[in-house]
């Protein structure tokens, strides 16, 4: 199960999966997991996907400069 890290609240962390937001305890999450990241529930742990969190990062970015464009 892959989701999105939406935000952090005190001692839980708010992933989006399939569009949804779940709360899910930092003790579940691995460390370094930041807001934005693409994360993957490996084993009963949230980890960083570092390829899908790139690949979401590029796609945004080249939404971004469409958008700015002259």
């Amino acid at each position: 199960m892959k989701g999105i890290v939406d935000r952090f609240e005190g001692d839980y962390v708010v992933i989006e999966v399939n569009g949804e937001t779940q709360d899910v305890e930092k003790v579940k999450v691995a460390s370094g997991v930041t807001t934005g990241d693409v994360v993957e529930l490996i084993d009963g742990i949230w980890t960083k996907d570092v390829e899908g969190t790139e690949k979401r990062s590029a796609e945004i970015k080249k939404l971004m400069d469409s958008v700015w464009e002259d």
